[in-house]
């Protein structure tokens, strides 16, 4: 019989609505800039995923991930949820950074392409989302993610629908 050794993980996270009370009253760069400084909190996924480290100027934000063992899947790689929400969150949050106050956005598509596994052994990911084009009511991203040697590991492109917030 086969022993496992049980593992856990603790983690806490602000309440996300006191950060989306600020959504219709600064520009989308203005919030992220907010969160990057600790003035607003960081959204729960940041917490659950255990992202790091963002940047963001307008139409470009990067965040990074350090692969651990509870983002595996069962064949002991980084499940590609994992990957894909790392590309979505860059590539959406790019295209939030475009927004001026009181505009909103929603991601209506992400096509994502898994080039290289990624494992404990990959060291810190970096994900750069950038806007690709903005229209009055589309917007179009991508997001390549990248592994300490600057291989690309995995490449998606996005895209937004803009709209007002009530």
């Amino acid at each position: 019989m086969t022993q496992t050794q049980d593992r856990s993980r603790t983690f806490t996270w602000s309440d996300p609505a006191a950060g989306a009370a600020h959504l219709g009253r600064r520009s989308g760069l203005e919030l992220m800039q907010a969160m990057i400084a600790g003035e607003l909190a960081a959204p729960p996924i940041m917490h659950l995923v255990d992202m790091s480290r963002m940047e963001a100027e307008e139409g470009r934000v990067a965040v990074e991930l350090l692969p651990q063992e509870f983002h595996y899947n069962p064949l002991g790689t980084v499940h590609g949820g994992v990957i894909s929400t790392l590309l979505d969150t860059a590539a959406a949050c790019a295209v939030h950074t475009t927004l001026p106050a009181g505009v909103g956005y929603t991601s209506l598509d992400l096509n994502v392409k898994f080039l290289r596994p990624v494992t404990v052994d990959s060291g810190l990911l970096r994900c750069e989302g950038t806007v690709l084009q903005r229209g009055r009511r589309t917007a179009l991203a991508e997001a390549r993610l990248t592994d300490p040697a600057g291989r690309l590991v995995a490449h998606a492109t996005s895209t937004c629908l803009i709209f007002p917030l009530p």
